[in-house]
This record gives C-alpha cells, structure tokens and sequence, in this order.
C-alpha cells in the first residue's frame, strides 16, 4: 500500500511545517513582548541588568522577525 505511505509522509511533512510556522509565530511574540517590557523599565532597572536606554531603544528598532538568539539578522 504505497499511496497510504505517502499520504502519511506528506501528514507528517505538513505536520512539522505547521509546528515550525507556530514555533516562530511564538517566539516573534515573545520577542514582541520582551521588547515591550524592557521599553517600559525604569533607567535603576535596566542599569541592574547591565542596559542602557540607548540599548533598549535599539532593540525596540529591531523587526520582530530578528532575534538575537536564532538569526533572522
């Protein structure tokens, strides 16, 4: 039974392209709201975590398609 076989491979292929699709669409918003909380703290905070607001204001012109940790550059 070679065409359930290939049904099943192609399952399986569309499969992981739809867990890849909501992986990445997870982390975008992960990045998204990353971004937005490290916009909102204070100059004390941000200096407790080694950043300045210039580096915050960087990171916030970043598209939400680049992540640091995983390409997109």
């Amino acid at each position: 039974m070679k065409g359930q076989h290939d049904v099943s491979a192609v399952e399986k292929h569309s499969i992981h392209v739809v867990s890849d699709l909501l992986h990445k669409l997870t982390r975008w918003y992960e990045l998204h709201r990353e971004r937005e909380m490290l916009a909102g703290m204070s100059d004390e905070a941000l200096k407790d975590i080694g950043l300045t607001r210039a580096d915050v204001a960087q990171e916030a012109e970043r598209h939400f398609w680049q992540d640091p940790l995983g390409g997109g550059k």
